[in-house]
């Protein structure tokens, strides 16, 4: 099916609705699962990857590099690395105790992930978390020698204060050789918004800067299947899930419960669409480790929420 693209900031890349969050690949899914999910995922018509080199190194015996390991293999059995969207982030601690986004560095990692990857080229590659001692323009110089050698075509930002995003976006407007963050990957969700809300996203606007929303479901609580306490030993991240159950948590679950009832779908697809609709926000980038999760991201992109059910969510959400 066709399904509609939203342009990320100036670049020439388009996204369709939803991101597929890959850090799922290799951790809480193994290779042919995987292959399944992606399958399921670009069948429906979407387009774009998310993946990071740190992907899955937190788990026992895990190096890095596993997920991006997964979806190369994917695209090289399927053939269709042209139809892909492939975002991935470097600059994560990969096992020397410590982030990394100086130039040398950037410039080593890239090679290992697009080997991992097996691709000669990355379409959107983002600094993951910033390292406050290192100019941002040595970390655009990075970018942009990678970019002339043809390695990564776009670059983005994660993870940055207001106050660091403005720099970089700075020193590109001041130095024309240095290319420019054309994306901004936030937390936020229907519980984390304020962060975002009160002061990235005025840059962002300010900008033109493209929106992709990391943990656009509150690690599944606002799927609804974390009640209570004792639903946290439903999946490996339910331990990440306890911080949501407080009283606005069981507030923005309730209005889910309701509005999902209306418009018969589910709180996942509800949350998802939420976002969507926000001013601002490109796509929110979710995983999927069953089939039905993907059906519920087909589900979300059909929704056509009212403005009224929009000020109820917000309302419900109001921290």
């Amino acid at each position: 099916m066709t399904m509609e693209k939203r342009r990320l900031g100036n670049s020439d890349l388009h996204t369709a609705p939803i991101v597929f969050g890959g850090n799922v690949f290799g951790w809480t899914v193994d290779k042919e699962r995987s292959f399944h999910l992606l399958d399921a995922f670009f069948d429906l018509g979407f387009n774009a990857i998310d993946t990071a080199d740190v992907y899955s190194r937190w788990v026992k015996g895990h190096a890095g590099g596993e997920s991006e390991t997964i979806i190369g293999q994917w695209m090289k059995e399927r053939g269709n690395r042209n139809k892909v969207l492939l975002i991935t982030k470097v600059g994560s601690d990969m096992g020397k105790g410590k982030r990394d986004i100086s130039k040398g560095y950037i410039l080593e990692a890239v090679d290992k992930s697009l080997q991992r990857l097996q691709t000669d080229y990355i379409d959107l590659y983002l600094t993951h978390f910033d390292v406050e001692p290192t100019p941002v323009e040595e970390t655009l110089e990075a970018y942009a020698n990678l970019i002339e050698v043809g390695k990564i075509r776009w670059a983005g930002a994660s993870n940055f204060s207001p106050e660091r995003l403005k720099a970089s976006l700075g020193a590109s407007q001041k130095d024309g050789r240095l290319p420019r963050y054309e994306v901004f990957q936030p937390e936020y969700n229907l519980y984390d918004r304020q962060g975002f809300e009160e002061a990235l996203a005025p840059v962002c606007r300010e900008h033109g800067l493209g929106v992709i929303t990391y943990y656009s479901l509150a690690s599944g609580f606002l799927s609804g299947k974390y009640r209570g306490e004792e639903d946290l030993s439903k999946s490996p991240r339910g331990f990440v899930v306890k911080k949501y159950l407080t009283d606005r948590g069981k507030r923005i679950l309730k209005a889910l419960d309701e509005v999902s009832k209306e418009y018969n779908t589910t709180p996942a697809a509800l949350s998802l669409s939420w976002l969507m609709n926000k001013p601002g926000v490109t796509a929110p980038i979710a995983s999927a480790t069953q089939l039905e999760h993907i059906e519920s991201f087909g589900e979300a992109i059909k929704l056509d929420l009212s403005e009224e059910t929009m000020d109820k969510l917000d309302e419900a959400s109001r921290w």
